[in-house]
């Protein structure tokens, strides 16, 4: 799982292999787990939370997504180079 970035004390990361979704990120407490909450990037720098499996404090999770929103190209880049891809140029 290729790790993008960390704030404070939870990783931005991707997880291997789900390029055949739209362009996400993962964020946990720590090392990165499968039960991590989830992230869509939407169009014009946004994003949507899938869920907070990870139980994140509301007011840690508001940081994150701002980070999130000022990493946006930087995700679209990291998502192309990673999983290979060009075709998300609707979000990036």
């Amino acid at each position: 799982m290729p790790k993008l970035f960390k704030f404070g004390n939870y990783y931005i990361f991707f997880w291997s292999n789900e390029n055949d979704e739209p362009i996400h990120v993962h964020i946990s407490l720590g090392r990165p787990t499968a039960n991590a909450t989830k992230v869509w990037i939407t169009k014009g720098g946004g994003y949507v939370v899938e869920h907070n499996k990870s139980d994140i404090p509301q007011k840690d999770l508001n940081q994150i997504l701002d980070a999130i929103k000022v990493h946006f190209f930087f995700i679209c880049s990291e998502w192309k180079r990673v999983f290979d891809v060009d075709t998300i140029t609707f979000y990036c």
